[in-house]
């Protein structure tokens, strides 16, 4: 019997806070705020879907 397994739309993120340089990772449908974990600057923010993200993307994590 074949198994179905459905993929996530959603990914993880690696951004560069603009603020300290400092680079993370974090999801991307955020449900609260995200705070650079060096200089507490805000990286996303919810918006109900996707995050609004106020930082550098670098790579999407697959």
């Amino acid at each position: 019997m074949e198994e179905l397994v459905k993929e996530t739309k959603s990914r993880f993120i690696k951004v560069r806070c603009p603020k300290c340089k400092n680079e993370q990772i974090i999801f991307g449908k955020v449900s609260s705020e995200v705070k650079c974990l060096v200089c507490d600057k805000v990286l996303s923010e919810p918006t109900g879907g996707k995050g609004s993200v106020k930082a550098r993307i670098l790579e999407v994590l697959g």
